[in-house]
Parts: C-alpha cells; sequence; structure tokens
C-alpha cells in the first residue's frame, strides 16, 4: 500500500509529519490477507491457502460470546467453531462474490461451503452454528431482503427459515434441542415505521414465527445464554423509554425499569416528531424526525435546516429515546426547525434495492430525496419557510451537504459541511469501490486491474450561490484534509466567496473540539438563514466535558 500524510501544525516544537498506509480507489497496490496458524507448544505455523479473488479480504469470525461473560473485564476472542475448524468469509475486490467456508485445524486446508454472488455488493453477517457446525444459519439477501437459510454441515441448503418483504437483522440466540431461531428483524410490523427493531421466534423449517415483543416501538432485545429470557429494552423518540423481562414464548413477566426524565421536563425539554413523507419517485417513504424549538409558536414562520447523512451504512435518523442527537435539539432552539431524515440508497434494513439506489451515483443519489421532502413537509405546515432551507453534515454528511447546495443552488440556501468526503477518488478504497462500484479488466496477459470513476464535488464548484462553511480537521487520517481542499482550490477558481474552518490537532471526529464547532456551525446558520448577528458564548462546561473525555487539560 502506498503512504499518506497529514501535518500536526501545533506540534511542539516544530510542525510533525504523520506517515500512514492507505489504500485509495483503483490502487493498484493493495494489502493482501494471509491465514496463519500457529501451535503454541511448537511454536510453529502454517499458512492456510486461501486465494480465489485478487486482492481478496479473508475474515476469521469470532464466537459470539456468552451473555454472562458480557461484563467481563477480559473478554478473550475464539474464532468461531470448533477445536478441529473454525469459519470464516471471503469477500472479493468488488465485494459481488463472498464465500464461506472453513478451515480443518489438523490438515490446514480450506473449504468453501457457501458461494454469495450479486451483481452490485454482497452483504453478509457471522454464522450461526447449530451442535458445532453440523448445520449452518446464514444470512443472506438472496431474494432481494435479509433472511435466513439453513444449511447442512457440507454447505448443502436445507430450506429458507424466514421469507417476506422484510429484513432479518441479528440472531439473538439457536435453540438447539426445540430447533428454534431467536432473531431482531424490522419492516415485518403493519403501520409501524419499518425501522422499528422487533424480536420474534421461528422453528428452523420457516414455521411456526411469532413475534415476541408487540408494540409500535423501537425494540433492543438481548436473550439469556439458555434461551429462556429476554430482555426488552423500548421506546420512540418521542416516548420514556422502558425495560421489560419477557420469557422465550413471548409472556410478559415483569416490567423492570422506566427511565426517569422528570428533570428533563423540567428544564423546558419536549419531544421531537416523527413522520414520513414520499421519496422524490412519489412512490417510495422516508422516514424522518422533526425537531422544535421548545417554546415553538405554530403562527411563526421557522427556517428549515436538514441534518443529513446519506449512507449506504445508516441514515442518522434517531429511531428511539436518546442523547445521541442532543446537539440537532439544541440547534433548533435557536429559532429553527431541525430534520433527520432519510433517502433511497441510504439504509441497508430495508430491501436490497433501496439500499443499493445508490451504486454507480455515490454523489447525487439521496439528494433529490432530500429536497422533496422539505418541500412536502412545508406543504403540510405552514410554519416552515421553504424559502430558508439550510443542511449539514459530517463526513458523508458533508459530502451530501456541499453536493445539495451546489446541485440545487436555488434551493439549498446555506450549508455547513464538516470532514467531507468530498472527492471519494482520494478516500478510502473498501468504503468507495464497495458502495460506487469498481469495474474489474483483465487484458491480454491476464493481469488484473481495477478501475474507478466518480462524480466529485469539486467539479460543480461554479455552481454555488448560497453561502457554503466547509470545516476539516488537520490530521483527519481517515477522510484526508485534502477532500475539503480540493473543493477550496475549485471554489476560488470559480470566484465563489465561502468560508472555511480548519482545526489543529483534529481526528475525523473533532475531540475537544466539538462544542466549539457546534457554535461556529449555530452562529453560521443563525446569520444567514434568521438575521441573528449574535455571537454566542460557546458552553465552557460542555467543553471541559469533551476535553476530560479525550484525556486532555481543562481550559
Amino acid at each position: 500500500m502506498k503512504d499518506l500524510w497529514v501535518i500536526n501544525s501545533i506540534a511542539d516544537p516544530r510542525p510533525t509529519l504523520e506517515t500512514y498506509k492507505y489504500q485509495m480507489p483503483g490502487d493498484k497496490e493493495a494489502p493482501i490477507d494471509h491465514l496463519l496458524l500457529f501451535d503454541a507448544a511448537s511454536k510453529t505455523s502454517r499458512e492456510i491457502p486461501t486465494g480465489v479473488f485478487k486482492d481478496q479480504d479473508v475474515n476469521v469470525w469470532s464466537d459470539p460470546g456468552k451473555m454472562s461473560n458480557r461484563d467481563d473485564d477480559i473478554r478473550p476472542m475464539i474464532w468461531l467453531g470448533t477445536e478441529d475448524k473454525f469459519y470464516f468469509s471471503r469477500t472479493s475486490r468488488d465485494l459481488k462474490h463472498i464465500d464461506v467456508g472453513f478451515v480443518d485445524v489438523k490438515t490446514a486446508t480450506a473449504k468453501t461451503l457457501i458461494e454469495e454472488r450479486l451483481n452490485t455488493y454482497v452483504e453478509i453477517r457471522r454464522l450461526g452454528l447449530v451442535n458445532g457446525g453440523k448445520e449452518l444459519i446464514q444470512w443472506s439477501e438472496d431474494d432481494g431482503w435479509g433472511h435466513f437459510y439453513l444449511y447442512d454441515e457440507n454447505g448443502k441448503l436445507k430450506n429458507q427459515i424466514t421469507t417476506g418483504p422484510w429484513h432479518c437483522e441479528d440472531i439473538l440466540g439457536i435453540d438447539e434441542k426445540a430447533r428454534v431461531l431467536y432473531f431482531s428483524a424490522n419492516g415485518k410490523e403493519a403501520n409501524e415505521d419499518p425501522y422499528y427493531l422487533h424480536a420474534y421466534r421461528v422453528n428452523f423449517d420457516g414455521t411456526g414465527l411469532k413475534l415476541l415483543n408487540a408494540g409500535d416501538f423501537d425494540h433492543n432485545a438481548s436473550m439469556d445464554d439458555n434461551k429462556k429470557y429476554l430482555v426488552n429494552n423500548f421506546s420512540r423518540v418521542n416516548t420514556i423509554p422502558k425495560s421489560v423481562l419477557f420469557a422465550a414464548d413471548g409472556r410478559k413477566i415483569m416490567d423492570l425499569e422506566m427511565a426517569d426524565l422528570s428533570s428533563l421536563f423540567a428544564a423546558g425539554y419536549k419531544f421531537p416528531q416523527p413522520f414520513k413523507a414520499k421519496a422524490d419517485d412519489g412512490i417510495t417513504d422516508i422516514y424522518g424526525v422533526m425537531y422544535k424549538p421548545f417554546d415553538f409558536d405554530s403562527t411563526k414562520k421557522y427556517p428549515i435546516v436538514e441534518y443529513v447523512y446519506p449512507g449506504p451504512q445508516t441514515e442518522a435518523v434517531n429511531k428511539a429515546f436518546s442523547r445521541g442527537m442532543d446537539r440537532t435539539d439544541r440547534l433548533a432552539q435557536l429559532g429553527m426547525v431541525v430534520i433527520t431524515l432519510g433517502n433511497r440508497g441510504g439504509h441497508p434494513s430495508r430491501s436490497k434495492w433501496y439500499h443499493n439506489y445508490g451504486y454507480g451515483n455515490l454523489r447525487d443519489y439521496g439528494l433529490a430525496d432530500k429536497k422533496a421532502v422539505a418541500e412536502q413537509l412545508a406543504d403540510r405546515h405552514p410554519f416552515l419557510d421553504i424559502n430558508k432551507v439550510g443542511i449539514h453534515g459530517h463526513s458523508g454528511g458533508g459530502f451530501m451537504s456541499t453536493a445539495a447546495m451546489l446541485v440545487y443552488p436555488d434551493f439549498f440556501k446555506v450549508a455547513v459541511s464538516s470532514a467531507g468526503n468530498h472527492d471519494n477518488s482520494i478516500y478510502n478504497r473498501w468504503w468507495s469501490e464497495k458502495h460506487h462500484g469498481v469495474k474489474e479488466i483483465i487484458n491480454e496477459k491476464g493481469d488484473t486491474s481495477f478501475v474507478y470513476n466518480i462524480e466529485k464535488n469539486p467539479e460543480l464548484a461554479k455552481n454555488l450561490k448560497g453561502r457554503l462553511m466547509l470545516s476539516h480537521g488537520e490530521i483527519d487520517n481517515n477522510v484526508h484534509p485534502a477532500n475539503t481542499m480540493r473543493v477550496v482550490n475549485a471554489l476560488i477558481k470559480a470566484n465563489k466567496r465561502f468560508e472555511l474552518m480548519y482545526l489543529p490537532t483534529q481526528r475525523h471526529g473533532f475531540g475537544d473540539m466539538t462544542e466549539y464547532f457546534f457554535w461556529k456551525m449555530s452562529d453560521y446558520f443563525s446569520r444567514h438563514l434568521m438575521g441573528d448577528l449574535t455571537e454566542r458564548p460557546v458552553d465552557e462546561e460542555e467543553m471541559n466535558r469533551e476535553i476530560e473525555q479525550s484525556g486532555n487539560k481543562k481550559r
């Protein structure tokens, strides 16, 4: 792999250069995975032949462990399998091919059991073992939805366990004696947000499917090692979290706990509002959350600010009550309505079609939905000012918010884009090649190369009309600062005005400067969406909390 560099300008006494390995899309140089088996007693090792695909990735699955050991200080990593064999996956560079297999420890040989093939990228989960591998439970999107399949120990399909237009998520437990699978899934229950998780049980042959924790909430269930009980934590963004104990057959045994939010309500807190709208196609349902000022007045007009993340790993939309969007709530208190929302191509927990909508169009695929949903909400709610729409996001959201300003310059008026991967030709190979696609080319000599082409934000710099603030951590070794600098260069050449904030000593997440950045962003939206020129003081208490968590000294 080739080297990449970042410079720490604040290092004392001289700025320092940090060098690290980083593979970009289309790079010929690639890391090579080797699988070696070590014998501690004889101090010897053997390499296990696994090579099938050029530039392949090899992953050895770890055993999920016991729930009773969850809080142990030391949890050793143990391979998934037995003393005689362990299970692994092998993925092609274009991620369209994944093999599932096992390694025979005695012979140090690998055997392929299951082959997954798709024309986009294949997703895979850890195998579920029945009786040490006499049978295998495999998660697959073979029929367009995430479901479980039962195989024999030699990789022969016995039957599909779950089926239908809904998504299975994780294995919660396997009762080998009763031949029952416990699992989490979403999208099956009618008249609910399809992202809300529930727990289910089903027989290995696909019969006896049963919902275990009914209720129009997002449920987080965990099962004990003996497969007798489920602890179920549940809420929505607009309900108080509760915890309940269920028996494995779905019978409620007792209430465990309900969160005490009295202090929060006494301080003036009000729940946000979930909503549903249509994507730009007028057919696909899009789900989001609206955050209003706590002193909301329906007779007033409020600017709209979208907090975005395009996915495809997640849509950054809360489903359960948590502090995960605390700064979204806080931004709304300045006099704006802040919305978080999904988009086609944004999340893996719906259909394969929904998840792969942006394949081959990684810059623009989610933008039309962001615009369409804002327009629908403004039609629905007179208090929303559709002529004052802002947008912000971090990382992929930084990329998306800038793209929104350049693709729809007459609609989005203000953007704050932080740590954006604006040029995915220099972002990391795995994410970019997986979600956009890479072409494998074999020449007449039999040599293989990978070609990657993608649309980039700098190409649209001439379109900027509104107010744009860019920000990046100086030593970001995930999304390299060059991503933002390339946008800066293009904007200058296009003679466009913008603002730039560089955060010294900060990686991708902005660390102990996150709170400072939040207030700079807040001021920017207040000034350009509301005409409020107030310079607000930074929350010193919150900044010191972040500094303590990072191990630095207080200011």
